[in-house]
Protein backbone atom coordinates (compact mmCIF):
# COMPACT_ATOMS: atom_id res chain seq x y z
CA UNK A 1 0.00 0.00 0.00
CA UNK A 2 1.14 3.38 -1.26
CA UNK A 3 0.28 6.53 1.03
CA UNK A 4 -0.75 8.58 -1.99
CA UNK A 5 -3.37 5.25 -2.61
CA UNK A 6 -5.28 5.97 1.21
CA UNK A 7 -8.49 6.72 -0.04
CA UNK A 8 -10.36 5.50 3.29
CA UNK A 9 -8.84 5.44 7.19
CA UNK A 10 -10.42 3.66 9.79
CA UNK A 11 -9.90 5.41 13.29
CA UNK A 12 -10.80 3.05 16.51
CA UNK A 13 -12.24 5.50 19.31
CA UNK A 14 -13.02 9.28 18.97
CA UNK A 15 -12.36 10.74 21.97
CA UNK A 16 -9.76 13.58 22.41
CA UNK A 17 -7.19 11.78 20.23
CA UNK A 18 -9.28 9.92 18.16
CA UNK A 19 -11.34 12.72 17.29
CA UNK A 20 -8.20 15.16 16.37
CA UNK A 21 -6.76 12.29 14.29
CA UNK A 22 -10.31 11.88 12.44
CA UNK A 23 -9.93 15.13 11.81
CA UNK A 24 -6.26 15.25 10.60
CA UNK A 25 -6.91 12.64 8.00
CA UNK A 26 -9.97 14.00 6.89
CA UNK A 27 -7.98 16.97 6.07
CA UNK A 28 -5.78 15.07 4.04
CA UNK A 29 -8.30 13.78 1.76
CA UNK A 30 -9.54 10.30 3.08
CA UNK A 31 -12.92 9.39 3.30
CA UNK A 32 -13.02 8.75 7.31
CA UNK A 33 -14.84 6.39 9.22
CA UNK A 34 -14.36 6.29 13.21
CA UNK A 35 -15.78 3.38 15.87
CA UNK A 36 -17.20 4.09 19.25
CA UNK A 37 -18.72 1.67 21.77
CA UNK A 38 -22.11 3.45 21.75
CA UNK A 39 -24.39 6.04 19.98
CA UNK A 40 -23.83 8.59 22.63
CA UNK A 41 -19.76 8.47 22.29
CA UNK A 42 -20.25 8.44 18.11
CA UNK A 43 -22.02 11.52 18.64
CA UNK A 44 -20.14 13.04 20.89
CA UNK A 45 -17.12 12.40 18.60
CA UNK A 46 -18.56 14.24 15.89
CA UNK A 47 -19.95 16.99 18.03
CA UNK A 48 -15.68 17.37 18.86
CA UNK A 49 -14.89 16.97 15.64
CA UNK A 50 -17.83 19.83 14.65
CA UNK A 51 -16.39 21.90 17.32
CA UNK A 52 -12.56 22.27 16.15
CA UNK A 53 -13.57 22.36 12.39
CA UNK A 54 -15.50 25.55 13.50
CA UNK A 55 -12.84 27.17 15.25
CA UNK A 56 -10.81 26.51 12.07
CA UNK A 57 -13.19 28.57 9.80
CA UNK A 58 -13.53 31.34 12.56
CA UNK A 59 -9.85 31.46 12.55
CA UNK A 60 -9.64 32.22 8.65
CA UNK A 61 -8.18 28.66 8.51
CA UNK A 62 -10.69 26.85 6.84
CA UNK A 63 -14.14 27.99 3.89
CA UNK A 64 -17.82 27.26 5.71
CA UNK A 65 -17.65 24.93 1.74
CA UNK A 66 -14.69 23.11 2.53
CA UNK A 67 -15.97 22.45 6.62
CA UNK A 68 -19.10 21.15 4.90
CA UNK A 69 -17.06 18.84 2.25
CA UNK A 70 -15.08 17.59 5.42
CA UNK A 71 -17.83 16.72 7.45
CA UNK A 72 -19.59 14.85 4.23
CA UNK A 73 -16.43 12.65 4.24
CA UNK A 74 -16.59 11.41 8.29
CA UNK A 75 -18.64 8.62 9.42
CA UNK A 76 -19.30 7.31 12.84
CA UNK A 77 -20.62 3.77 13.88
CA UNK A 78 -20.74 1.39 16.42
CA UNK A 79 -20.13 -1.37 14.39
CA UNK A 80 -15.90 -1.95 13.71
CA UNK A 81 -16.51 -4.45 10.63
CA UNK A 82 -17.74 -0.73 9.13
CA UNK A 83 -14.20 -0.19 8.46
CA UNK A 84 -13.11 -3.26 6.55
CA UNK A 85 -12.63 -1.59 3.68
CA UNK A 86 -10.02 0.91 5.05
CA UNK A 87 -6.91 1.16 3.71
CA UNK A 88 -4.82 2.30 7.22
CA UNK A 89 -6.52 1.69 10.30
CA UNK A 90 -5.30 3.63 13.38
CA UNK A 91 -6.06 2.42 16.84
CA UNK A 92 -6.91 5.63 19.49
CA UNK A 93 -8.96 3.87 22.34
CA UNK A 94 -7.92 3.47 26.51
CA UNK A 95 -4.98 2.74 27.11
CA UNK A 96 -6.04 -0.74 28.04
CA UNK A 97 -4.21 -3.91 26.62
CA UNK A 98 -6.77 -6.10 26.47
CA UNK A 99 -8.86 -3.81 24.99
CA UNK A 100 -6.42 -2.84 22.32
CA UNK A 101 -5.98 -6.90 22.33
CA UNK A 102 -9.06 -7.40 21.05
CA UNK A 103 -9.48 -4.70 18.60
CA UNK A 104 -6.23 -5.79 16.65
CA UNK A 105 -7.43 -9.22 16.65
CA UNK A 106 -10.61 -8.41 14.96
CA UNK A 107 -9.14 -5.96 12.49
CA UNK A 108 -6.40 -8.56 11.51
CA UNK A 109 -9.64 -10.82 10.77
CA UNK A 110 -11.50 -8.45 9.05
CA UNK A 111 -9.08 -5.63 7.47
CA UNK A 112 -6.81 -6.87 3.84
CA UNK A 113 -3.85 -8.39 4.00
CA UNK A 114 -1.89 -5.22 2.35
CA UNK A 115 -3.58 -2.99 4.96
CA UNK A 116 -1.11 -0.85 7.86
CA UNK A 117 -2.65 -1.61 11.57
CA UNK A 118 -1.72 1.35 13.66
CA UNK A 119 -1.87 2.42 17.02
CA UNK A 120 -1.55 5.58 18.93
CA UNK A 121 -0.56 4.21 21.71
CA UNK A 122 1.30 6.55 24.41
CA UNK A 123 3.40 4.05 26.24
CA UNK A 124 2.07 0.38 25.92
CA UNK A 125 4.68 -1.81 23.47
CA UNK A 126 3.70 -1.76 20.12
CA UNK A 127 4.77 -5.58 20.02
CA UNK A 128 1.98 -6.79 22.12
CA UNK A 129 -0.55 -5.50 19.84
CA UNK A 130 1.32 -6.78 16.78
CA UNK A 131 1.65 -10.51 18.36
CA UNK A 132 -2.35 -10.31 18.43
CA UNK A 133 -2.28 -10.29 15.04
CA UNK A 134 -0.78 -12.34 11.52
CA UNK A 135 0.69 -9.38 10.08
CA UNK A 136 3.38 -8.39 12.91
CA UNK A 137 5.02 -6.76 9.81
CA UNK A 138 2.38 -4.30 9.19
CA UNK A 139 1.81 -2.51 12.81
CA UNK A 140 3.35 0.71 13.77
CA UNK A 141 3.33 3.24 16.07
CA UNK A 142 1.54 6.84 15.35
CA UNK A 143 1.83 8.75 18.13
CA UNK A 144 -0.51 11.63 17.89
CA UNK A 145 -0.08 14.55 20.12
CA UNK A 146 -3.07 16.60 21.75
CA UNK A 147 -4.25 18.18 19.70
CA UNK A 148 -3.35 16.06 16.92
CA UNK A 149 -4.77 18.93 14.40
CA UNK A 150 -2.60 21.47 15.62
CA UNK A 151 0.33 19.34 17.07
CA UNK A 152 3.08 18.91 13.85
CA UNK A 153 4.89 15.89 15.84
CA UNK A 154 4.26 12.12 14.80
CA UNK A 155 6.44 9.56 16.94
CA UNK A 156 6.72 6.44 14.95
CA UNK A 157 7.43 3.24 16.91
CA UNK A 158 9.17 0.38 15.44
CA UNK A 159 8.63 -3.16 17.02
CA UNK A 160 11.13 -5.92 16.01
CA UNK A 161 8.87 -7.47 13.53
CA UNK A 162 7.96 -3.74 11.41
CA UNK A 163 8.84 -4.31 8.07
CA UNK A 164 11.26 -1.44 6.43
CA UNK A 165 8.21 -0.99 4.03
CA UNK A 166 5.96 -0.29 6.65
CA UNK A 167 7.86 2.31 8.10
CA UNK A 168 8.31 3.77 4.47
CA UNK A 169 5.09 3.74 4.13
CA UNK A 170 4.09 5.02 7.54
CA UNK A 171 6.12 8.25 7.06
CA UNK A 172 5.45 9.23 3.91
CA UNK A 173 1.36 9.01 5.66
CA UNK A 174 2.75 11.01 8.34
CA UNK A 175 4.45 14.01 5.69
CA UNK A 176 1.11 13.86 4.20
CA UNK A 177 -0.76 14.60 6.66
CA UNK A 178 1.27 17.61 7.43
CA UNK A 179 3.07 16.16 10.61
CA UNK A 180 6.91 16.03 10.95
CA UNK A 181 8.10 12.60 12.28
CA UNK A 182 10.48 10.92 14.23
CA UNK A 183 11.21 7.18 14.75
CA UNK A 184 11.41 5.24 18.15
CA UNK A 185 12.73 2.33 19.66
CA UNK A 186 9.41 -0.09 21.01
CA UNK A 187 10.20 0.61 24.52
CA UNK A 188 7.09 1.76 27.23
CA UNK A 189 7.19 5.97 26.82
CA UNK A 190 8.80 6.44 23.52
CA UNK A 191 11.29 9.68 22.93
CA UNK A 192 8.66 12.08 24.27
CA UNK A 193 6.30 10.11 27.21
CA UNK A 194 9.48 8.94 28.32
CA UNK A 195 11.08 12.60 29.33
CA UNK A 196 7.68 13.77 29.98
CA UNK A 197 6.11 11.39 32.85
CA UNK A 198 9.31 11.82 35.29
CA UNK A 199 8.72 15.77 34.58
CA UNK A 200 5.10 15.32 35.43
CA UNK A 201 6.10 13.38 38.61
CA UNK A 202 8.30 15.38 39.84
CA UNK A 203 6.02 18.92 39.60
CA UNK A 204 3.73 16.51 41.14
CA UNK A 205 5.60 15.57 44.26
CA UNK A 206 7.24 19.35 44.25
CA UNK A 207 3.22 20.76 44.62
CA UNK A 208 2.65 17.17 47.20
CA UNK A 209 5.00 18.01 49.53
CA UNK A 210 4.34 22.15 49.87
CA UNK A 211 7.05 23.29 48.24
CA UNK A 212 5.72 25.63 45.91
CA UNK A 213 1.69 26.25 44.77
CA UNK A 214 0.58 25.13 41.66
CA UNK A 215 0.50 28.46 40.50
CA UNK A 216 3.93 29.13 41.46
CA UNK A 217 5.02 26.15 40.00
CA UNK A 218 3.22 26.74 36.38
CA UNK A 219 4.28 30.63 36.63
CA UNK A 220 8.29 29.06 37.53
CA UNK A 221 8.31 26.96 33.99
CA UNK A 222 6.58 29.16 31.65
CA UNK A 223 9.04 32.07 32.36
CA UNK A 224 11.94 30.62 33.28
CA UNK A 225 12.27 27.98 31.03
CA UNK A 226 9.49 29.17 28.65
CA UNK A 227 7.15 26.56 28.14
CA UNK A 228 3.99 27.25 26.74
CA UNK A 229 1.96 25.83 30.01
CA UNK A 230 3.26 24.36 33.31
CA UNK A 231 3.41 21.31 34.20
CA UNK A 232 0.20 20.90 36.39
CA UNK A 233 -1.43 22.88 33.71
CA UNK A 234 -0.34 20.33 31.21
CA UNK A 235 -1.40 17.24 33.82
CA UNK A 236 -4.73 19.29 33.56
CA UNK A 237 -5.48 19.20 29.77
CA UNK A 238 -3.76 15.35 29.69
CA UNK A 239 -6.01 14.16 32.75
CA UNK A 240 -5.16 12.73 35.14
CA UNK A 241 -5.78 9.34 34.37
CA UNK A 242 -4.33 8.98 31.14
CA UNK A 243 -0.88 10.52 33.30
CA UNK A 244 -1.27 7.46 36.03
CA UNK A 245 -1.25 4.72 33.31
CA UNK A 246 1.47 5.92 31.42
CA UNK A 247 3.34 6.19 34.89
CA UNK A 248 2.11 2.87 35.55
CA UNK A 249 3.70 1.36 32.10
CA UNK A 250 6.82 3.34 32.51
CA UNK A 251 7.35 1.86 36.03
CA UNK A 252 6.14 -1.77 35.22
CA UNK A 253 8.85 -2.06 32.57
CA UNK A 254 11.99 0.40 34.39
CA UNK A 255 11.50 -0.12 37.89
CA UNK A 256 12.75 3.50 39.06
CA UNK A 257 10.94 5.88 41.46
CA UNK A 258 10.96 8.89 38.82
CA UNK A 259 8.35 6.95 36.86
CA UNK A 260 6.47 5.65 39.95
CA UNK A 261 2.89 8.24 40.44
CA UNK A 262 2.85 9.96 43.42
CA UNK A 263 0.43 8.99 46.08
CA UNK A 264 -1.65 12.19 45.11
CA UNK A 265 -2.07 11.77 41.75
CA UNK A 266 -3.81 8.28 42.61
CA UNK A 267 -6.19 10.41 45.09
CA UNK A 268 -7.12 12.43 41.98
CA UNK A 269 -8.39 10.38 40.28
CA UNK A 270 -10.03 8.34 43.03
CA UNK A 271 -11.59 11.90 43.39
CA UNK A 272 -12.55 12.31 39.72
CA UNK A 273 -10.22 14.95 39.33
CA UNK A 274 -9.24 14.50 35.95
CA UNK A 275 -8.21 17.66 34.51
CA UNK A 276 -10.16 19.45 32.41
CA UNK A 277 -12.34 16.81 30.62
CA UNK A 278 -13.85 16.57 34.77
CA UNK A 279 -14.23 20.19 35.52
CA UNK A 280 -11.64 19.78 37.75
CA UNK A 281 -7.87 19.23 38.12
CA UNK A 282 -5.33 21.41 40.02
CA UNK A 283 -7.30 24.17 38.80
CA UNK A 284 -11.00 25.15 38.82
CA UNK A 285 -12.71 24.57 35.30
CA UNK A 286 -16.24 24.21 36.13
CA UNK A 287 -17.25 27.54 34.63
Amino acid sequence: MNPEDVKKVGVIGCGIMGSGIVEVCAKAGAEVTYVEIDDTSVDRGRAAIEKSLGRAVDKGKLSDEDRTGLLAGIHGTTDIHEVEGSDLVIEAVTENLDVKLNIFRTLDSITRDDVVLATNTSSLPVIQLAAATKRQDKVVGMHFFNPPPVMKLLELVRTLATSDETMEFAHAYGERIGKTTVVAKDRAGFIVNYLLSAYLNAAVRMYEEGFASAEDIDTAIKLGLGHPMGPLELLDLIGFDTMLSVSDVLYDEFRTQEFAAPPLARRMVQAGRLGRKSGRGFYDYSK
